[in-house]
């Protein structure tokens, strides 16, 4: 029988786990929540979200040839004629979490787990880029980071993958134990702390108390710890875990990168040293978050084993991640979708980015940051020294939080109440040799923006 499979006994263990008719079950590797994408003899886990019960689907499984089903125990009464094996357990969603951590444990993946506050997406799809050059790897599709996502990113990784990359997200105190937990991360990384999500983790310190717990949960694992010594929080931890490995620009850091140049096309090329072996390499990618993220990349495949050959043929391979930073060259002008989401960090650093172009004119067109909490205002007013500073030409405002920032006299600004607004504005506006940044966190649907430009002045 394949050690990939989940066997009864694996069943029995889930926590509060009671089996009826145990004698028809059929070992499987196959676990869904998706009623329509079900495999022949697969577990079916119905579990209650915010816009759906998955015991409302139960027979839907059933019909599509689930071969067990997981059920809540307070819903075994609307299934006394199911006749295939039932598991009743007190909570279906941490029964799901507890098969993929089975899973994970049973084939014994190379797990790297990724969090931070900005950039562990791009992190995230640059480290599997490079891993895949040496192992079968799998990674976090869309925004599966949360307690549901990272589950399903393992039972969906095949028996023959060798390596799983992970990113983790939160915005609640606890989150991050929980799925650190169920992932085991043998290397782990936070990119950066911020004041992301700060309407629920408070501050600063709130969100190192929750993204380090990945820390403590390699540590147990004897896992790979890499410190930032770049992020001042983060740095006071590189003597707190065995096994951390220090990474960043500072001197003092075991994996060291430097800026050595630019290509033809502004691209960076990057210098990597880590003990005696030393890596440069191009990265073709623009924006100063792009390039961080890819050295936090090239740092975990240092750690995983890779060769100086693998990284660079890897690098190659990088592309820009869709709204991360993302250059839309069109006709007349430059685009840069920056509209995946947005932080206090993050838009300093597009906007930063932004204010090295070379170009005749440079527009952002910013939306709100979202869940700042009681520090919005602070934090939305404090974008007026960052525009100044990277000299941008023109501002266009959209969201009540941006407002603060609509009278700020040293700047060319302009706050529109209404996105229909805003679009008329740039339809009346000549943009030719500009370079127009659009960014806003995710709620704000910046992306309306990039579309009304591409699909009008392509």
């Amino acid at each position: 029988m394949s050690k990939t499979k989940f066997i009864l006994e694996d069943l029995f263990n889930l926590r509060g786990a009671v089996i009826y008719n145990p004698d028809d079950y059929k070992p499987t590797q196959f676990v869904s929540i998706d009623s329509r994408a079900m495999r022949k003899g697969a577990i079916f886990v119905a579990i209650k979200g915010k816009r759906f019960d998955g015991h409302n689907f139960v027979r839907d499984a059933i019909k599509n040839g689930a071969g067990a089903v997981i059920i809540s125990s307070r819903k075994l009464n609307d299934f006394d004629d199911v006749e295939i094996p039932i598991v009743t357990v007190p909570n279906t969603i941490k029964a799901y979490g507890e098969l993929a951590n089975v899973k994970r444990n049973k084939i014994n993946y190379l797990t790297i787990g990724i969090t931070g506050s900005n950039g562990k997406t791009t992190t995230k799809d640059l480290t599997a880029i490079l891993l895949s050059e040496k192992f079968k790897t799998a990674k976090t599709e869309a925004n599966n980071n949360n307690h549901i996502g990272v589950p399903l990113t393992i039972l969906s990784a095949k028996p023959s993958d060798e390596a799983l990359v992970l990113e983790l997200g939160t915005n609640h105190f606890g989150e991050i134990e929980y799925i650190a937990n169920i992932a085991e991360p043998d290397i782990a990384l936070i990119t950066n702390i911020g004041n992301a999500h700060s309407k629920y983790l408070k501050n600063k310190k709130g969100v190192l108390a929750e993204k380090r717990v990945l820390f403590d949960v390699a540590e147990r694992r004897n896992g790979k710890i890499l410190v930032n010594i770049d992020d001042a929080l983060l740095r006071k931890l590189s003597d707190k875990y065995r096994g951390a490995i220090t990474f960043g620009f500072d001197e003092s850091a075991e994996i060291k990168g430097e800026i050595i140049g630019k290509d033809k096309n502004g691209f960076p090329k990057l210098r990597a040293i880590y003990g005696k072996r030393k890596l440069e390499v191009k990265i073709p990618l623009a924006g100063k978050a792009n390039l961080l993220s890819a050295f936090n990349a090239i740092a975990i495949a240092f750690v995983a084993g890779l060769s100086n050959k693998e990284i660079k043929s890897g690098a190659k391979k990088f592309e820009q991640t869709k709204g991360r930073f993302e250059i839309i060259r069109l006709k007349d002008f430059t685009i840069i979708n920056d509209t995946y989401n947005a932080s206090p960090e993050s838009m300093k650093i597009s906007i930063e980015s932004l204010g090295e172009f070379d170009a005749s004119k440079k527009i952002a067109v910013l939306g709100d940051m979202l869940e700042l909490g009681e520090d919005a205002e602070k934090q939305h007013k404090a974008l007026a020294k960052v525009l100044r500073k990277a000299k941008i030409d023109e501002v266009l405002l959209f969201g009540k939080n941006m407002k603060t920032l609509k009278d700020e006299k040293k700047l060319n600004v302009s706050h529109f109440a209404k996105m229909d607004t805003l679009i008329k504005r740039l339809k009346q506006s000549d943009l030719r040799n500009s370079v127009i940044i659009v960014k806003g966190s995710r709620g704000m649907k910046m992306e309306r923006v990039v579309k009304f430009l591409t699909e009008n002045y392509d």
